[in-house]
């Protein structure tokens, strides 16, 4: 589950990490009141405008705007709400801003120069350890620090028995330059942020900027943060986190008849049982030349209702050209996934574009006869790889 940044900075505060003075606003006419408490906290007199969306660079599509004054506060607070804000990670449909955040400005005169650093905390999934991602190059475009200047990213593997080790966090913070008082605020910070990915049983902490202030003060100035939808159970305060807004209704909609859907850009639609078979379908679709419209896994469990509800849902998308059914019948009977498409074609109406069904597995001769003699106008294949090079000639 994907958290807003001043949600994640909630939660990383709660671990010791430090984050700036943050207010959170959905009306705009409260924005100049806000800033006021974050000076009366902090003493600032600038601040940062930040809309709230599950999408990175927001500030390259006109979603961070710095403020250095009241007035400009209120400006951009009203500018940035309700905004259908569009940034590389959007598509360019965007998303509508429904929250802001108001917080303290960071760069101020100091005796030394401020940096922005980069730190995550993920799975390396190859060797089944946590890692620390870092860079002293953060900002907006780490990508193409990551691109050009691979030798900028560092990383370090934690082993699970023992931790982040104070060793480990005194080399990280060598290789990002630091020194002095920097350095041991540095030292400080790590533990508390891995101590924070642990605690929440979160998949990703991105924290970019990693900031270091003009007096030496490290805190998390921007968060990306994304916990284990399997682990929420252990923690209903971050459950209660979940913004439905910024998730595809679609995908919210499959959810709750337990199918598992991912909407993708392509125009063959998959209902698939299982999620290996899923993808080994998207893959061999992709190489027959077609493209995959989404991910949609019906599950061990399929029924006559759930798989005219996993129609449904593949047709609300217009893109949809053509739809691949793939079932193995392992757990689920074929005849069952059957039933279900003849009674989803009937009651859905007249279906306009072409229907490739491969079923394979318990039951799967009664299931050929039950399509057979449907009436219906399906396609049938026995190989997998029949049924995707068909669904291509069809669509061509």
């Amino acid at each position: 589950m994907n958290l807003h940044e001043y949600q994640g900075k909630t939660l990383l505060s709660k671990y010791g990490v430090p984050i700036p003075e943050v207010r959170v606003l959905e009306d705009a006419s409260s924005a100049v009141d806000a800033a006021k408490e974050v000076s009366s906290k902090t003493g600032c007199k600038i601040w940062a405008v930040k809309a709230q969306i599950h999408a990175g660079g927001r500030g390259k599509g006109g979603g961070v705007k710095i403020a250095k004054s009241l007035e400009e506060v209120e400006k951009y607070s009203r500018e940035i709400l309700g905004m259908q804000l569009v940034t590389p990670q959007t598509g360019p449909q965007g998303k509508k801003v429904r929250k802001i955040l108001i917080e303290q400005g960071i760069y101020y005169p100091g005796d030394h120069e401020p940096e922005e650093l980069y730190m995550g905390v993920l799975l390396n999934r190859s060797t089944s350890r946590n890692i620390i991602m870092y860079s002293p190059r953060g900002g907006i475009d780490i990508e193409k620090v990551a691109e050009e200047t691979p030798e900028q990213i560092f990383t370090e593997e934690i082993d699970p028995k023992t931790g982040i080790l104070p060793f480990q966090a005194r080399r990280i913070a060598f290789n990002l330059g630091l020194e002095g008082d920097a350095f041991k605020n540095m030292i400080k910070f790590i533990p508390k942020l891995y101590e924070a990915y642990i605690g929440t049983d979160a998949s990703l902490i991105e924290i970019n900027p990693l900031f270091k202030s003009s007096d030496n003060k490290i805190m998390a100035a921007d968060t990306k943060m994304t916990v284990d939808n399997n682990a929420l159970y252990r923690h209903p305060d971050i459950a209660d986190m979940r913004d439905t807004y910024e998730e595809d209704p679609n995908e919210l909609e499959a959810g709750q008849y337990g199918l598992s859907y991912v909407k993708l850009d392509g125009n063959v639609g998959c209902m698939v049982n299982g999620a290996g078979l899923a993808m080994s379908t998207m893959d061999i679709i992709k190489l027959s030349g077609g493209d995959p419209a989404n991910f949609l896994d019906v599950g061990g469990s399929a029924d006559a209702k759930r798989v005219e509800q996993a129609f449904r849902i593949i047709l609300k998308d217009p893109n949809v050209k053509a739809i691949l059914i793939n079932i193995f019948g392992g757990i689920v009977r074929c005849d069952r996934v059957a039933n279900g498409i003849v009674d989803a074609y009937k009651n859905i109406g007249e279906l306009n574009i072409p229907i490739i069904v491969r079923l394979q597995g318990t039951n799967a001769e009664q299931a050929k006869d039950i399509i057979d003699g449907s009436g219906l106008k399906v396609h049938s294949a026995i190989q997998l790889k029949e049924a995707a090079q068909l669904v291509t000639k069809l669509l061509k």
